[in-house]
Parts: structure tokens; C-alpha cells; sequence
């Protein structure tokens, strides 16, 4: 049979159109299958965990997400703030954090897996209120012995910034610790703890 005479450049497009039909198709079909993998707004909601890149986080930067519909802070401490975590026992309420506002793993004053970032809830322990980051020290609003930390607007209740209560404020413990871990140096998961596979 010669094919001397058959237009191939017709046979070309229609093989094309049809390629890129079923391209579209297959599209049409895999998007949605895919995004059925992700957790739904109901389940979010509820407490599905969130993971977080803190790789661009500098020291003395604060990042917030949202998990169970509550703002959760992520702060990279500076080597002098850890520092002055030590010194500041002597004003705190709760400096061992003996009130259960952590998960298990979470020792020590520095209330963190690792001494530099620290993980919390931010929202105030007294009525709910969400407190300001106040990294800078000695401010003329807070007194000239304030090592930095958080500031409830609402009703003056002070934290460190390992979120322990000042004594003599209105809220009655330290910051809620979320559970979560580590995915590597620059990526963490809250909502999983960390012994969780």
C-alpha cells in the first residue's frame, strides 16, 4: 500500500489533539484524588497536625501558625535571651513549670526540644486574650528589669520568653506547650509528638 498521497501533517495534529485531550483528562481525574489526601478543613480544625518550615526563621524573629484554630508561635531565641532564662526563676510564678502546660518531653527552663526555638500557644492563660511579642529589653511600658518576652494587652500578664508567668499577674500558668517534633533541622510538625512515628 503507498502512502504517497496521505497528508501526514493532518495525522500529526490529530495525534496531538488527541495527546493533549487526554493529558487534560487525566488531569481532570488526578487533581481531585489528590487533594482527597489532604486533611479537610473539618479535620484541620480539629486538630489535624501542621508542619512548618522555620528554615528561613532568623535569631530574635517570632513566626505564627494557626493549629486547632489557635495562633501557635514559633520563636528562634538569640543566645542571649537563652542566657538570661536562668536568671529570671527568682520573678516567675511557676519557673519549673510544676503545673502541667507541656507534654512530657518538654523539660527543663528552656520548655523546648530544642533551646533555641520555642513552640507555644499564644494565648494568654487568663482570659483568652493573645499577648504581643516583646523581644527587646528594658522597655520604659514593661520596667527596666524585663529580659524580653510576652505582653498580654488585656491585663498586663507577663511571660518569658520560655513562656513561664510572671508572679503577681493576673494569669495563673505558663503558656500551653502544643505537641510536636522535629522532621529535620529546618522543618517541624505540630500536633505529633515526639515520640510518634
Amino acid at each position: 500500500m503507498s502512502t504517497d498521497g496521505v497528508d501526514k501533517s493532518k495525522r500529526r495534529f490529530l495525534t496531538a489533539a488527541t495527546t493533549v485531550v487526554g493529558g487534560v483528562g487525566v488531569a481532570f481525574v488526578a487533581v481531585p484524588f489528590l487533594k482527597s489526601w489532604n486533611p479537610s478543613a473539618k479535620a484541620r480544625a480539629a486538630g489535624a497536625p501542621v508542619e512548618v518550615d522555620i528554615g528561613k526563621l532568623q535569631p530574635g524573629q517570632q513566626m505564627t501558625v494557626l493549629w486547632r484554630k489557635k495562633p501557635v508561635w514559633i520563636v528562634r531565641r538569640t543566645e542571649e535571651s537563652l542566657a538570661t532564662l536562668a536568671e529570671e526563676s527568682g520573678h516567675l510564678a511557676d519557673p519549673d513549670s510544676s503545673v502541667p502546660q507541656q507534654p512530657e518531653y518538654i523539660e527543663g527552663y528552656a520548655r523546648a526540644i530544642k533551646p533555641e526555638y520555642f513552640v507555644a500557644v499564644g494565648i494568654c492563660t487568663h482570659l483568652g486574650c493573645s499577648p504581643t511579642y516583646r523581644p527587646e529589653l528594658g522597655p520604659d511600658d514593661l520596667g527596666a528589669d524585663w529580659k524580653g518576652g510576652f505582653f498580654c494587652p488585656c491585663h498586663g500578664s507577663k511571660f518569658d520568653l520560655s513562656g513561664r508567668v510572671y508572679a503577681g499577674v493576673p494569669a495563673p500558668t505558663n503558656l500551653e506547650i502544643p505537641p510536636y517534633k522535629y522532621l529535620s533541622d529546618t522543618r517541624l510538625i505540630i500536633g505529633v509528638d515526639k515520640g510518634a512515628a
